[in-house]
């Protein structure tokens, strides 16, 4: 198995490039950020590498972030996503942005990945959620009553972000108190409706 490709390139395209090493060419599978910050082709490169084994080929999926690569070998554990779909997702959103829609279920931030539907979108955000821990920067610890989770999920269960769903739900306690769900949905989602 292949885990880091040294060598010059030959050429780059948007989604492959050719890696010679030892006399020897690789074509692997890059991503569109890998593609726009690769040296020009005659130039040495260092990827990190992902080898793909079937049992009708071999293929080399390359990043030049290692977390890009521990990120593209999270999304292919998701059920219904292979390496090929994990490239176009990586290749249509940065990481951060990424690891930050699956945190916080912004399916409709997935979904505009060419590739991806609403099915797929809760898939990554249900398995990925909590095996993230390492990815972008720490999330703030913020607690909220029971009533405010009941609330936070009944706005997310009508199609809101689970963050814009906190805030708003935040700002309706101000003036509705913690206890009564339906003066907290009704605030919420006047405040979230404007």
């Amino acid at each position: 198995m292949i885990a880091h490709l040294r060598g010059r390139i030959i050429a780059k395209h948007p989604n492959q490039a050719i890696v010679e090493t030892g006399g020897v060419g690789y074509d692997v599978t890059i991503t569109v950020p890998t593609f726009s910050d690769l040296p020009a082709a005659g130039t040495e490169v260092a990827l990190h590498i992902h080898t793909h084994v079937r049992e009708d080929a071999i293929a080399l999926f390359g990043f030049l972030r290692a977390d890009e690569k521990q990120l593209f070998e999270k999304l292919i554990t998701v059920s219904g996503i292979g390496p090929k779909l994990a490239i176009t997702i990586l290749s249509g959103m940065p990481a951060a942005d990424m690891v930050g829609a699956i945190r916080g279920n912004d399916f409709a931030r997935l979904t505009r990945i060419p590739g991806i539907g609403r099915k797929t979108a809760e898939r990554m955000c249900v398995e990925l959620r909590d095996k993230l821990e390492g990815f972008g920067a720490p999330q703030p610890v913020v607690t909220h009553s029971a009533v405010e989770e009941d609330v936070i999920s009944a706005l997310t269960n009508l199609g809101y972000q689970r963050a814009l769903a906190e805030k708003s739900v935040e700002r309706a306690v101000q003036s509705a108190g913690r206890e009564n769900f339906d003066a907290i949905f009704r605030t919420a989602l006047a405040g979230l409706s404007k």
